[in-house]
């Protein structure tokens, strides 16, 4: 059972009382939809243009790193790299990373145009102190962008526990529009924006359903099987439609915001 805020609706998970049939593994995707989510995810957040320099929280491969570095942005980050992933080369030749996690970055050692976390939040225990380091790090008038699961998706209520976004382990914690809004706000952000991006995570109705019906668990998820992955791919139109007409059915939430010049 979730624990919800009753005055902002944020969601924390203590993963003894909510397992929700989770996998066993933390990372639980698949590298071709990785893959067009970055580029999707990408292009959400350059529509008006593309920042200087950058500052990524949780790298990880550090895909979205090298698209800005590709473009001429002066590129860093930080990620304690606790899946193991190996770094693209030219980003860990070019980019100024941190391999802990951000919070140990040393005060005043980095100042950008742009901080973002794509699905970082959700697994952060002090989301708090994630978004005043993130303001910390950026120039007077800097931008900052965090893409998370959304917790008053109305996903969650049709699935439940077999809601996709609950298989991961490390979820922890699962941001409302209202309470992503107050947390930009206390860490000192204005001009602050929530978006709810149409095409971000495609496959979340499909995996959901097949986990709804799936007889027990599995150490990757369910998006290692073959059979699940056509089926979100011919799916996706249907789910496309169907999150235009609601809006309230897109799993992501896009945060945006400005630290004060």
């Amino acid at each position: 059972m979730l624990q919800q805020c009753t005055a902002c609706g944020h969601l924390t998970r203590d993963l003894a009382a909510a397992p929700a049939a989770h996998r066993d593994q933390a990372y639980g995707g698949e590298p071709t939809l990785d893959k067009a989510r970055l580029a999707l995810t990408y292009r959400e957040m350059v529509r008006s243009s593309v920042p200087d320099s950058v500052f990524e929280i949780g790298f990880g491969t550090g895909s979205m790193l090298r698209r800005f570095l590709d473009v001429g942005a002066t590129v860093a980050g930080a990620d304690p790299d606790q899946l193991g992933l190996r770094v693209d080369e030219v980003v860990r030749q070019h980019g100024d990373l941190y391999a802990c996690p951000v919070e140990e970055i040393p005060h005043g050692s980095v100042a950008v145009d742009l901080v973002f976390g794509i699905h970082v939040l959700e697994h952060v225990i002090d989301p708090a102190k994630t978004l005043r380091i993130a303001h910390a790090l950026l120039k007077p008038g800097g931008q900052v962008q965090f893409f998370t699961p959304a917790g008053d998706s109305a996903g969650l209520t049709a699935y439940g526990s077999a809601w996709w976004m609950l298989e991961d382990p490390t979820h922890v914690r699962f941001f409302t529009a209202a309470s992503a809004e107050q947390a930009l706000r206390a860490a000192g952000f204005i001009d602050i924006e929530v978006r709810r991006p149409l095409l971000d995570s495609l496959s979340t109705d499909i995996a959901s359903v097949a986990r709804r019906f799936a007889r027990k668990s599995t150490p990757h998820g369910v998006l290692a099987s073959k059979a699940v992955l056509g089926a979100a791919a011919a799916t996706a139109p249907l789910v496309i439609a169907g999150r235009a007409v609601v809006p309230a059915m897109r799993p992501t939430l896009q945060l945006i915001a400005r630290r004060p010049r």
